[in-house]
């Protein structure tokens, strides 16, 4: 992959630097964002490559997207991979949900992925590769309701962007990760108490019997961008066989 250049969101923690990581050690280069400038900071710190680019992004911001669009032109012309991996989750129920949560869950998750694609298409190559995070909604997690019907608005509209964009050379895919252990386990402000709970829901329900890792994560979203090159409009279950019916 040397020589090659790519951008991905949500790229400072988790999946998003696990595939970051993956990338560069491959020889690629990237532009990978996030929100924070201290996880920009600790991301690049542990990276430790000058192939990695961070940049300060908010995906709700249509400005900060086509500040976006104009950084990745400037360091990196155009691009071969896109990742769009940002992502936020809150547990809240029904009655806890309101207009201003389910907005912003929206915002980030669905709003932000998409017009990602749309500034940043334009800058990618023929034959080039979109891989969009989604989630296995086979695994219900009551609480998350907002966050699973955002990702399922991505998985709808990254099926109409793969046809789309068929004149074009793009492939565009989803992966669609189970239970993955991840530092905030995919979830904004959860308690100790939480964690463990979940934790312990997630490898019950997960026919493998345990949660699923970064690492192999990013080595389906990387097959998806670059082995597949007869895929194009799938969503990839990463979920340790809970969506095939396995059971448990």
């Amino acid at each position: 992959m040397a020589g090659r250049k790519a951008v991905v969101t949500g790229g400072t923690i988790g999946m998003g630097r696990s595939i970051v990581q993956a990338l560069t050690d491959r020889g690629a280069e990237v532009v990978y964002t996030g929100r924070s400038d201290q996880r920009l900071a600790e991301a690049q710190a542990a990276l430790g490559t000058p192939l990695a680019h961070p940049v300060r992004s908010d995906a709700t911001d249509a400005g900060a997207i086509d500040a976006l669009h104009d950084q990745v032109a400037g360091q990196l012309g155009g691009i071969d991979y896109l990742f769009v991996n940002q992502g936020i989750a809150e547990f809240q129920t029904l009655e806890e949900v309101t207009e201003e949560s389910w907005d912003r869950i929206f915002d980030v998750n669905a709003k932000g992925a998409f017009f990602t694609v749309q500034r940043l298409a334009p800058l990618m190559s023929e034959g080039g590769s979109i891989v969009f995070t989604t989630v296995s909604n086979d695994q219900i997690f009551p609480g998350l309701s907002a966050y699973s019907a955002a990702k399922e608005a991505v998985a709808a509209f990254a099926k109409v962007l793969a046809a789309e964009l068929l004149p074009r050379g793009i492939r565009v895919n989803a992966i669609a990760p189970g239970f993955i252990l991840t530092p905030t386990m995919g979830v904004a402000e959860l308690t100790e108490e939480q964690r463990a709970e979940f934790i312990e829901q997630g490898n019950a329900s997960t026919p493998m019997g345990r949660g699923g890792t970064v690492d192999e994560v990013a080595a389906a979203a990387l097959y998806l961008a670059v082995e597949a090159t007869f895929t194009t409009g799938l969503e990839l279950p990463v979920d340790g066989g809970f969506g095939q019916g396995l059971g448990v």
